[in-house]
């Protein structure tokens, strides 16, 4: 591509030269005509090799995803008994595999604490972040990280041993907390403690596993994290009902993934797929239904499947059927959810607004077309 509009450039150069030299408006009018014509070849080559991403090359030629997940947030990413990978920002970096490989499990998964995940992805460790991570301003524009959408609507709660005799966040005045460094908790903690006049004692954690040690342990009164992660930890205690989350949220914490600024064609591949998953839902498509939808009437339907006469995945370098293979490795969002933190996984958290805007929730994705 580079070579072609390089020479391309040296025609154009050539051309103006002879242009300058030429006599007569009809010979000057035809050469122009060919100069307009050789410029916007050219611009729109140039363009598309602007909107070429070099992170989906690299993946491909690596012949994996590396996806940069939690050390370890129960029904987000842990590993289970079996060794494998699991959980709902897994089952996103599956379906991402899946969508450029055709192939869910070409994906390595790579363990990154609070403190480092933003470093990780900067420095090109991993490809993508998923990994319960908040979306912020700061984030967003000082870190110079691009987040791809909202996957989880969340927001910080704590959780006492019910032995502690409090039933409400307000009653921890004077509490010690364990809180993991480098997020965003650590700063609703002090807003919320210093907006109700009351003190604390952290006790700093490198991720979640190291909380529920500390907590366990008895090094503090309280451990506070977005709510989805309390409620997952809680039911794999040993004794799940010796233990509270407390009913406040004091943050909105939207979760989402998230990628490097400056490739804005890999940005789209990833934020894509995760809408896929959920217009999926949205319109019933499930793992073990998708087949059927092959005689639809439904043109986004087939747009999004890859089984009519678009195929509008090229823009992005993805084969046709990039969303039918991403929706097939895990199932929709809703199935996702289900899966890995609703009644299924045991951790029983309700959809509540994580519920597509169709059944009284805010999940919503542009329109596939």
């Amino acid at each position: 591509m580079f070579n072609a509009v390089f020479s391309q450039l040296i025609l154009v150069q050539i051309l103006i030269k002879i242009f300058f030299n030429l006599k007569g408006e009809i010979m000057r009018k035809s050469l122009f005509m060919v100069l307009s014509s050789i410029l916007l070849i050219v611009g729109g080559q140039a363009a598309f090799s602007g909107g070429h991403s070099v992170t989906l090359d690299d993946v491909k030629a690596r012949g994996n995803l590396l996806c940069g997940v939690s050390t370890g947030a129960p029904g987000f990413a842990t590993i289970d008994d079996s060794g494998k990978d699991v959980g709902f920002d897994v089952d996103y970096c599956r379906a991402l595999a899946a969508a450029i490989f055709g192939d869910p499990m070409a994906v390595k998964f790579v363990g990154l604490t609070s403190a480092v995940r933003f470093t990780a992805l900067a420095a090109g460790e991993v490809d993508i972040l998923a990994r319960n991570t908040t979306w912020t301003y700061s984030r967003d524009t000082d870190l110079k990280q691009t987040f791809l959408g909202v996957n989880y609507y969340d927001g910080q709660g704590f959780m006492v041993k019910k032995d502690l005799g409090v039933n409400s966040t307000l009653e921890l005045d004077g509490a010690t907390v364990c809180i993991q460094v480098g997020t965003t908790t650590e700063l609703n903690l002090a807003d919320y403690f210093k907006e109700n006049g009351m003190s604390y004692e952290p006790v700093p954690t490198a991720d979640n596993a190291e909380s529920q040690q500390q907590y366990l342990a008895g090094a503090c009164d309280t451990y506070t994290t977005d709510a989805s992660a309390l409620h997952g930890t809680r039911v794999n205690l040993e004794n799940p009902d010796d233990h509270l989350v407390l009913p406040e949220i004091i943050s909105k914490e939207p979760l989402g993934p998230l990628v490097r600024h400056g490739d804005d064609n890999w940005a789209d591949i990833g934020r894509w797929v995760l809408n896929a998953l959920i217009i999926a839902e949205e319109k019933g498509i499930t793992q073990s239904n998708i087949d059927s939808w092959k005689d639809t009437k439904d043109a986004e339907i087939h747009r999004l499947l890859g089984t009519g006469d678009d195929d509008i995945l090229a823009m992005v370098g993805l084969p046709k059927n990039a969303m039918y293979n991403a929706i097939k490795a895990g199932g929709n969002y809703g199935e996702i959810f289900e899966n890995n933190l609703g009644a299924t996984s045991g951790i029983n958290i309700e959809r509540g607004v994580n519920a597509s805007w169709t059944k009284g929730g805010i999940l919503y994705s542009p329109p596939f077309r």
